[in-house]
């Protein structure tokens, strides 16, 4: 009766869908940035330059939405059902990706490399598995070389699983010495680096360990601290805020103002995001958002890929290229689409129902 009710009260709870609209902004500008990626390889040139910090906003919210929807509810859940509820979330996705990925290294007529089946196969294996595994020289030596956004996909693991055994339970006062703790490490990484956006390759993976510590931490501290400010901001009003960091040009203090976006910056639009209400019409275009936001970001690297070989090997004009950004933006979208209505949400509705049938008959 204790399980069976608090599972009552998480669906009871309030949805923040405002905070999975920013979430879906954040994954088309990663989208985007991307694509400039290989046109303006120097990103200072770049009007989307500072695209990747969106991923230091998903860590953020991660932190705050596993403490919203876990804290009050995972002594009574056990460790494996956590666990089985995020491995449902988030691994579908990192088999689909993994395996579109495989299709576009066979698939990318622009690449003068190739790799033998049994190297591809470990690779494969390795990137559902998420094992990092930075062997492909094409890829940038990244972690998961058949589908780079992965590397986050790993930490984000990582973190779930330092929640599960450590973070749920210690108190706010400890939580707030480890976050600040998290904030040096992570202005030290931006200072010795120059920049926040590693991560995702073998060279610089501790970066990314960086990045989730302060960002998991501080979305989880929002959240315990039930920080929240009342605004008429709107979500094209956060949206404008959100688009600003990625916006924001170099400076000669590049790594300090990185740092400060993602230690105070990100936090305070989450705390914004919570304090905004909703029109209905503008609620389920964040729904929707939302929804989309995963699947888009884990089904579109292959295809910039093919993209950047054909960049790189080829005149193209701006006319042309824009077309091509345009087109492949919308294409990805399209894809997300269907890989979130005939894969990802069957798939997860499926195991879900299964894992609370179970669990409810062992209650």
């Amino acid at each position: 009766m204790v399980q069976s009710s608090n599972v009552n009260s998480l669906q009871s709870k309030p949805h923040y869908d405002l905070l999975d609209g920013l979430r879906g902004v954040a994954a088309i500008s990663v989208v985007v940035f991307h694509f400039l990626e290989f046109v303006y390889p120097d990103y200072s040139k770049n009007f989307l330059g500072h695209g990747f910090l969106a991923v230091d906003f998903f860590f953020c919210l991660s932190g705050f939405v596993i403490g919203y929807a876990y804290d009050e509810r995972i002594k009574q859940l056990g460790l494996w059902q956590f666990f089985k509820a995020r491995l449902i979330r988030l691994h579908p996705l990192v088999l689909l990706g993994s395996i579109l990925g495989l299709i576009g290294v066979w698939m990318d007529p622009f690449s003068d490399i190739t790799y033998g089946v049994g190297q591809l196969s470990l690779i494969f294996v390795c990137s559902i598995l998420l094992i990092p595994y930075p062997v492909m020289p094409d890829r940038g030596f990244g972690l998961f070389g058949l589908n780079t956004p992965s590397w986050s996909l790993f930490f984000e693991y990582l973190a779930n699983i330092v929640y599960a055994f450590w973070l749920y339970k210690i108190s706010r006062r400890m939580l707030i010495i480890w976050w600040a703790l998290a904030a040096l490490w992570l202005g030290w990484v931006s200072f010795q680096a120059g920049t926040l956006i590693g991560g995702w390759d073998g060279k610089s993976a501790w970066d990314g360990a960086a990045r989730i510590a302060y960002s998991f931490l501080a979305g989880l501290l929002v959240y315990r601290s039930a920080w929240v400010i009342k605004n008429k901001l709107s979500f094209l009003g956060l949206s404008i805020l959100l688009l600003l960091a990625f916006l924001m040009p170099y400076f000669e203090w590049n790594w300090l103002v990185e740092a400060l976006i993602i230690i105070f910056y990100f936090p305070l639009l989450i705390v914004l995001g919570i304090g905004t209400r909703l029109s209905e019409g503008i609620r389920k275009c964040c729904v929707f958002l939302g929804k989309i936001s995963y699947p888009l970001y884990m089904t579109h690297i292959p295809m910039i890929w093919i993209f950047g070989n054909y960049y790189s090997t080829h005149q193209v004009t701006r006319s042309e290229l824009i077309l091509i950004m345009l087109s492949g933006t919308v294409f990805s979208l399209g894809l997300a689409y269907l890989a979130m209505i005939f894969y990802d949400l069957p798939i997860r509705n499926y195991f879900n129902a299964k894992r609370w049938r179970a669990w409810l008959r062992s209650s």
